[in-house]
């Protein structure tokens, strides 16, 4: 097994020569997790322009690390972990993962995952030479100069940079990137939206408490509708039964779009959108990076980590128990019910205005 060296031994743990191979563990699986995560990846290939920079994840987020712009050489697939909720524990694969990320000899790997011991037991495991990233409590001792306990209060693109900046990259560009290709505007092309003004209504999230009630994204779909746009119905496979409902529910006509275009077709087409309307959730994400205005209705989700600033507007009842971690409402969802169908309209109506659409 590779020595691991304690980070603080050097002024500048990243930028020592010796570091030629880098591992970042993120093994999220969620599109605005991975996005939210290009500013550190970005500032750390400015600095390390000639390192091999390998993200530890999952192989479903393949379609998403072939767009960050060229700061991740390659996916190395990870198989599962214990406590890592994402997928479930593979113990033979697992054995096999850590064989194969111990024979890279990573110079220096960064638990970029976030605040869970088992991230750091996982990047214990993958043995290499230094290490840094995230502490927690219940993790055991790391060390200060390398290890940034978990900064709660910030953004998440702001909690990795922050990270970075510890272990010696400073940089302050916030801004998100996804790369569109011909291929894609091929695809956009092909959905019959260009030419025409059209927003884009996303009811679905991956969890039941982040979902605004369908009836109410109907109405929102009527109205973006009476204000001269056509209206695209977007989810992911599995979600056609909640657009088909939205669909139904709505008076005016709609495009269906769920599960219809790739990651790169739905980017090309959100860049080309006047505006996205939906739930807190990986579309709002895309918005930020591909440029376009969005309104986002935050329910059990937080706002301060995960809402994004200048083109996007967050509509949010406080009703005292959110944001909260439950993944579907245990009690009433008050925070759905709180949010009007009028405080969306409000928001949609306000971005409207900035990019010259009248109400």
């Amino acid at each position: 097994m590779p020595t691991c060296v304690p980070i603080g031994v050097l002024a500048s743990p990243v930028l020592d020569d010796a570091i030629r191979s880098i591992a970042i563990v993120r093994a999220r699986v969620g599109l605005g997790d991975l996005l939210c995560t290009v500013p550190a990846l970005r500032a750390l290939r400015a600095a390390k322009p000639g390192a091999h920079i390998t993200l530890v994840g999952f192989a479903e987020t393949a379609a998403i690390v072939e767009r960050l712009g060229g700061y991740v050489d390659e996916l190395l697939p990870l198989p599962g972990w214990p406590d890592i909720p994402e997928r479930p524990v593979r113990r033979p694969a697992q054995e096999t993962f850590v064989a194969e990320a111990r024979s890279r000899r990573f110079d220096l790997a960064i638990q970029m995952y976030g605040a869970k011991p088992a991230a750091n037991a996982l990047l214990d495991a993958i043995g290499a030479r230094r290490s840094g990233g995230f502490s927690m409590p219940g993790d055991r001792p790391r060390d200060p100069a390398g290890f940034l306990p978990y900064p709660h209060h910030l953004h998440e693109i702001d909690r990795h940079l922050e990270l970075l900046r510890l272990l010696g990259v400073d940089s302050t560009d916030r801004t998100l990137e996804f790369r569109i290709t011909a291929a894609d505007e091929r695809e956009a092309a092909r959905t019959g939206l260009a030419g025409r003004p059209f927003a884009l209504l996303h009811p679905g999230a991956t969890s039941p408490s982040r979902r605004w009630p369908l009836d109410r994204w109907a109405r929102v779909g009527d109205a973006l509708t009476d204000r001269g746009l056509a209206v695209a119905i977007t989810g992911v496979p599995g979600e056609e039964p909640l657009v088909a409902h939205v669909r139904d529910l709505m008076r005016a006509p709609s495009v269906d779009l769920c599960g219809r275009t790739s990651l790169g077709g739905f980017a090309a087409l959100m860049r080309d959108a006047t505006l996205l309307v939906g739930n807190d959730s990986g579309p709002a994400h895309l918005a930020a990076a591909v440029g376009t205005r969005s309104v986002v209705v935050f329910l059990s989700g937080d706002p301060v980590r995960w809402a994004h600033r200048g083109l996007h507007r967050a509509v949010r009842a406080d009703v005292g128990c959110n944001p909260c971690p439950h993944l579907s409402c245990p009690i009433d969802h008050r925070c759905a019910d709180g949010v009007g169908t009028e405080h969306v309209l409000e928001a949609v109506d306000t971005a409207l205005a900035a990019e010259g659409v009248a109400a």
